[in-house]
């Protein structure tokens, strides 16, 4: 009995909760599914396809603010677990869904063991000579369609020539 009238108990402080903090769960997205494509001749040296099992949480600053802050992990060309943390910036839209954007990011080692050898292999080994950290700017520029309210696919390049395909699940 007691049992009962706790989960009760707990089953309504989780919906007050959640009927609280409603209006900020919307300003979230989770992005996943990452295809990417090396443009300038992968002879099989890069990590490709869905391999890089990319992942990250977006949050927008506001509801209407053309900005976001991203923070995710992924497997780098080399294959190696990075860090990925960014920012977004939505530079047009339309109002049939479409929006193209552009993030600016950080991908590379973090304080965990997880992401300490991100800087073992190209350009993330050439800035870790320079700086003692290893890690690659990305500069990511695309457009995205969005089905519904939440749920976008997008497309674009990393400069200078990683071709993308990702998906982006919102809570709107």
């Amino acid at each position: 009995m007691l049992k009962n009238i706790s989960q009760i108990f707990c089953l309504f402080l989780l919906v007050v909760t959640v009927g609280i903090h409603a209006g900020e769960i919307n300003l979230y997205s989770f992005n996943t599914g990452s295809f990417v494509y090396h443009l300038t001749g992968n002879y099989g040296q890069y990590n490709e396809f869905f391999d890089n099992k990319f992942m990250s949480v977006e949050r927008k600053f506001s509801e209407d603010s053309k900005y976001s802050a991203l923070l995710g992990t992924m497997d780098n060309s080399f294959g190696d677990r990075c860090i990925a943390m960014g920012l977004r910036r939505d530079w047009a839209s339309g109002e049939s869904g479409w929006v193209f954007k552009g993030v600016y990011g950080y991908t590379g080692e973090f304080f965990f063991n997880a992401f300490k050898d991100c800087g073992d292999h190209g350009s993330y080994n050439d800035f870790k000579k320079v700086s003692g950290i290893g890690f690659s700017p990305y500069i990511y520029h695309a457009i995205q369609y969005n089905f519904t309210d939440y749920f976008g696919v997008e497309s674009g390049i990393i400069i200078p020539s990683v071709f993308v395909i990702s998906v982006q699940w919102s809570f709107r």
